[in-house]
């Protein structure tokens, strides 16, 4: 039999099974970019003011090194497109990983590539249907994000050269997660593996692009990221990059098949060392497991975090010179909800913070759903543990980790600030606006404990719940939204710091929430019947 019979049949499999998942990540990817574009031409009319802030973006380090450089400082559609070539990177690559994990490794985890191959399915059809879904839906992607960004303004070859960016680094990070995908036995490791070489490829990028005209550009080229930026759509449109591209994913691609005929269904390549026969005396409760199975994934994003806020601290004394429109920094203060720009612009960046804060402890309590789906919940709670125990650990950790997290991000930026305008002061404020978000942030890692308790499939809940408050909380005033539709959201309610005024009942009122709702979620998961 063919090794790759059957692929046709597992790509229509794959696209249905992920089809919630794909659509909106393709149109929300697809939204951002044509919203960020029309408010960016609205906000530089002019050639002078597009020139000017594409000066300040290229001689502020924490702006280069976080989005990289506006090659064409005349073009509006290099300003337009300048966050989403670094963060836009970043969002269609960790899709592609989702997509090649969950359709390789995490079938063959849970048993389902097994059943698949006792029918006529190849022994690479798997892998090779999974390329393809990434393939399709980065070039989908790609597409429409082109044409969106051609109906706001922008210039149509500029476009299309944005989008062949935006899918060639999708694809090059689906050939690098199918290769992570035949290195361990767990799905996770494997998106770990591959986020971490999201991670290097994105500082060798932010290097490049920080270091002097013929010093260490050349480490720009070493990076998926930075050949999306090499496109240097609307300054030049570099079409040749592609073969870049199409010559890493052909060679990935050859060596992550001949890796998967190199090992067993079920096993990888790098060989599972075994535990101790007996636990540690610091491993021997529900909520000892809860952090040793969790601690990784937040010291990874505590690490993100401390870097994101010292951008942003830095960041924040320079603002006033790529925003010097008054169009510009009414946007800001607007978003900030301050007449100060300095104090808006780091309250709107803080609440960013608080929103993603929010998303670690989401990740965090679905790893509820995932130990109970996967039946390793059974043999703990086959023990003395308590339904109780068990799920209060995963949720203290939970909570304990989105605390970490706005900690780590307030200190940075706040130490960040100060050191920038030289005032200790300052960045003592900033800190507190950042502990300001945690009581929101709370809320929506307990609502979906709370669905979490009502029904397993109901968890992914705090995900839409949270996509909601983020476009009503950061985005209400610019959409013109009705203020009872944004009081919605708790985030609206929380002090606007540095420089706001501090009302301690909608703090109050949010916590006594946050615990309410965890004490619905664990009753919840005491009385229904586990899956």
């Amino acid at each position: 039999m063919n090794d790759l019979a059957g692929t046709a049949t597992l790509v229509r499999l794959a696209l249905r099974r992920s089809r919630v998942l794909i659509a909106v990540w393709v149109v929300g990817f697809v939204a951002m970019a044509a919203y960020s574009a029309a408010a960016t031409i609205d906000l530089y009319p002019t050639l002078t003011s597009r020139v000017d802030a594409a000066e300040t973006l290229n001689g502020s380090q924490a702006m280069v090194a976080l989005y990289g450089r506006v090659h064409d400082p005349s073009s509006i559609g290099g300003l337009s497109i300048i966050k989403l070539g670094g963060i836009g990177a970043v969002f269609v690559s960790l899709l592609a990983v989702s997509l090649v994990v969950r359709h390789t490794r995490q079938d063959e985890e849970a048993g389902r590539t097994e059943l698949l191959g006792a029918t006529v399915v190849g022994r690479r059809a798997p892998l090779g249907a999974a390329l393809l879904v990434v393939g399709l839906v980065n070039v989908v992607l790609g597409a429409l994000t082109a044409v969106a960004l051609t109906a706001v303004g922008l210039p149509g070859q500029g476009s299309v050269a944005f989008g062949a960016a935006l899918a060639g680094v999708g694809i090059a990070f689906g050939a690098i997660a199918a290769v992570t995908a035949q290195l361990t036995t767990s799905a996770r490791t494997a998106s770990a593996l591959a986020a971490g070489v999201l991670a290097v490829v994105y500082v060798l990028r932010a290097v490049g692009d920080l270091a002097q005209e013929g010093a260490l550009r050349w480490l720009s080229w070493l990076s998926p990221v930075g050949w999306g930026q090499q496109f240097r759509p609307y300054a030049g449109n570099r079409w040749w990059v592609l073969l870049v591209v199409v010559g890493f994913t052909v060679v990935t691609v050859s060596v992550a098949f001949a890796l998967a005929t190199r090992r067993d269904l079920g096993t990888g390549l790098v060989p599972v060392r075994d535990g101790p026969a007996t636990a540690s005396p610091g491993l021997r409760t529900p909520l000892a497991l809860a952090w040793r199975l969790q601690r990784v994934a937040l010291f990874g994003w505590a690490v993100g975090f401390a870097v994101l806020g010292g951008l942003v601290g830095s960041m924040a004394s320079e603002v006033g010179g790529f925003t010097e429109s008054e169009t510009a920094q009414e946007f800001i203060t607007k978003l900030g909800g301050l007449d100060d720009l300095i104090d808006a612009f780091l309250a709107l960046e803080l609440g960013m913070a608080g929103v993603v804060a929010a998303a670690y402890g989401i990740h965090a309590v679905l790893r509820l759903r995932a130990e109970e789906v996967e039946l390793r919940a059974e043999p703990v709670l086959a023990t003395g543990v308590s339904r109780l125990r068990w799920a209060g650990g995963h949720l203290v950790v939970a909570l304990a980790g989105t605390t970490t997290l706005l900690l780590v991000v307030g200190t940075s930026a706040g130490a960040a600030h100060g050191i920038a305008v030289g005032d200790a002061g300052a960045g003592g404020a900033v800190f507190l606006g950042a502990l300001a978000q945690l009581p929101a942030a709370w809320v929506l890692v307990t609502l979906t404990a709370a669905a979490y308790g009502a029904a397993p499939h109901l968890a992914a809940l705090g995900w839409v719940v949270l996509a909601v408050f983020l476009v009503i909380g950061e985005f209400g005033p610019l959409l013109g939204l009705s203020q009872w539709l944004m009081d919605l959201s708790p985030f609206v309610h929380m002090p606007r710091l540095p420089g706001g005024p501090v009302d301690p009942l909608p703090l109050v009122v949010a916590v006594a929430a946050a615990l309410g709702l965890a004490a619905l979620g664990l009753v919840g998961l005491r009385r229904r019947d586990i899956t």
